[in-house]
């Protein structure tokens, strides 16, 4: 039985998603389809729009075999650990290949970039870093580093997200010397930034933006019935989708009741930003107004994101400098799988050296962690929905019966 992993958000799952879900199905050859995706909180340093047991739900309902947590310290990272995160489990899992969506959509590029880089790694390093001490956002400074050693032969453009991110996972793949074989496909029809479904296939970042306008029905033709259904009957069910806005006050309560000591202990916080945070939440009515008074070239969006992210949860440098560092994965944690993802990994369960918790029956070890980040989460829902959703981490995976 042959695996792929796919490394997912699914925030939430659209036809896109089922396009890449169908399209490394056939590529790979494989018989059972892993997929690694982020908890309740996103790599852009978002809340997920609905929970990721209703995520994991509705990727298992449209045909992915087994689903696993990217956990928090993982998920809410630049690109560099957010791939190692995930590499490092799709590895543990002994997947044989994974597919990965890409702007630029040739796998041999990537390769021969991670080769360049390799190559001139000394170089590449002095011009990042000469480049981000002149003020240019990370992506910029990777795309200026690149160019300067011979990169735009390749024609790979930087900035582009789904890029940077397809180069992080070659380089972990390569880096770990795992017997992964990469494959790609090009993203079609829409930009990952694009804010207006004009297709079958938009991106999550419009999707989100209708369903946070009231407009539902404008995201039918994006996405399967079951990720509708699931969307809807979740605010329907609990009150409320989860996005920045609504967090709003509790982040302004966390910032203006936390020392400057705290708050320079939270994990992405850089030298004086406390400062700047404390003075501009105490003037900023609304999130957006929060980020614009805040965001510079060097502090951007997403950047400030994850940091108040890590505020929310509190989130400590120390805390996260330990998990990544450790040379071990903790555990890895199924949240949902269907009858062949249960037999995938009751055939390989003798190679896979990490512990996979598929039952309640034995305390996983990141569960002190997941509780505190639960609770930030699910803490705009009301108190007698709260406990019931963190309850769902104690229970046994979500499992699709064969049909």
């Amino acid at each position: 039985m042959k695996a792929c992993g796919l490394i997912v958000e699914y925030n939430p799952y659209h036809n896109g998603h089922h396009y890449h879900f169908q399209q490394a199905k056939q590529i790979t050859d494989s018989d059972c389809v892993i997929a690694v995706m982020s908890g309740n909180f996103l790599q852009r340093g978002e809340p997920a729009i609905i929970d990721k047991f209703s995520r994991a739900k509705i990727a298992v309902e449209q045909g992915i075999d087994l689903i696993v947590e990217l956990p928090y310290y993982y998920a809410v990272q630049h690109s560099e650990l957010f791939a190692k995160g995930a590499i490092n489990i799709l590895d543990s899992l002994q997947v044989d290949s994974i597919c990965f969506g890409s702007e630029h959509g040739d796998i041999q590029d990537f390769t021969q970039m991670y080769q360049l880089i390799n190559t001139n790694q000394e170089e590449y390093d002095t011009y990042l870093k000469d480049a981000l001490k002149s003020g240019h956002s990370y992506p910029k400074a990777n795309e200026l580093a690149f160019i300067k050693i011979g990169g735009n032969t390749l024609s790979i453009d930087f900035t582009k997200p789904n890029n940077i991110l397809g180069f992080q996972y070659i380089k972990n793949i390569y880096d770990l010397h795992s017997k992964i074989e990469p494959y790609t496909i090009k993203r079609i029809k829409n930009d990952y930034h694009d804010k207006e479904i004009n297709d079958s296939i938009a991106s999550a970042t419009s999707i989100r933006k209708h369903l946070l306008h009231k407009k539902e029905e404008d995201i039918k033709k994006a996405v399967p019935n079951n990720t509708r259904e699931i969307i809807e009957n979740y605010q329907e069910k609990y009150g409320s989708w989860h996005e920045w806005g609504i967090y709003f006050p509790i982040l302004k309560y966390r910032i203006l009741t936390m020392s400057n000591e705290e708050l320079k202990a939270v994990h992405g916080m850089k030298e004086g930003l406390e400062n700047r945070i404390i003075e501009k939440a105490r003037e900023a009515s609304d999130f957006e107004e929060l980020m614009d008074l805040i965001k510079t070239k060097r502090y951007t969006w997403t950047s400030l994101q994850r940091i108040f992210a890590n505020i929310l949860t509190n989130t400590k440098k120390i805390t996260i400098e330990e998990l990544v560092n450790k040379e071990e994965l903790p555990g890895i944690r199924v949240l949902a799988m269907s009858s062949t993802g249960q037999q995938w990994l009751n055939q390989n369960k003798k190679q896979i050296k990490t512990c996979i918790y598929t039952s309640n029956k034995k305390p996983y070890p990141l569960q002190a962690l997941d509780d505190r980040i639960d609770h930030a989460y699910y803490s705009i829902l009301a108190p007698t929905i709260q406990q019931k959703l963190i309850n769902q981490s104690y229970q046994k995976p979500i499992f699709k019966t064969p049909e």
